[in-house]
């Protein structure tokens, strides 16, 4: 159950997600149900000022 979770996650890493979309390996039907089960947590956002801003480009 673990392995099938953590490969599931692996899957849709932004970093691997949008490639496997591109090449039809993951339907988008999918990837919009996956974000739509993502917890909303804009409520715990910290915005940061714009020296950090600068900081981080």
């Amino acid at each position: 159950m673990k392995l099938r979770l953590a490969l599931e996650e692996k899957l849709m890493d932004v970093r691997v997600r949008d490639r496997l979309v591109a090449e039809k390996k993951i339907p988008k039907d999918d990837l919009k149900k996956y974000l739509d089960t993502l917890p909303d947590d804009t409520k715990n956002a910290v915005p940061l000022d714009q020296e950090e801003q600068r900081n981080i480009q």
